[in-house]
């Protein structure tokens, strides 16, 4: 059966059509780009918040279980707190994590569970060892 009316011949798009609708779509990617550009970098900011929280929880737990704060981040996996010390996800290292030690008065004698065996003061906190500024402007370190 073959096809001598109008109706079956518009069946298709035109080439203008096409065109038109290539140019959408066009306008809509490139509106679309600087949104996303941020992406990748927003994910791993997500990810260091949520490494930081982990590592201030479970230096809290050591220090409510054993009485005194980890002389390192390695004994907090030793004694099964971590299963392994995370990658900062900015530095993309597990050894550029700035560890924070509390400070002890020279004047202060302590008791015996204020300090671990060695005598030396604990990690008290953690922070990414990268300069670079966030998305917002805020140093990692500062986190």
């Amino acid at each position: 059966m073959t096809c001598r009316t109008r109706d079956c011949r518009s069946a298709g798009f035109t080439l203008l059509e096409l065109i038109v609708v290539v140019a959408i779509v066009g306008i809509l990617a490139t509106m679309a780009m600087p949104a996303l550009k941020n992406v990748p970098r927003r994910a791993a900011e997500a990810v260091l918040k949520s490494d930081l929280r982990t590592f201030r929880d479970v230096i809290d737990q050591f220090h409510a279980d054993k009485g005194h704060y980890p002389p390192t981040l390695e004994s907090l996996v030793e004694e099964g707190y971590l299963r392994q010390i995370p990658v900062d996800p900015i530095t993309k290292r597990t050894d550029s994590w700035v560890e924070i030690y509390e400070e002890v008065d020279p004047d202060f004698i302590p008791a015996e569970t204020d300090l671990p065996e060695d005598g030396q003061p604990g990690i008290v906190d953690v922070r990414s060892g990268t300069t670079l500024l966030s998305v917002a402007g805020t140093p990692y370190y500062e986190w």
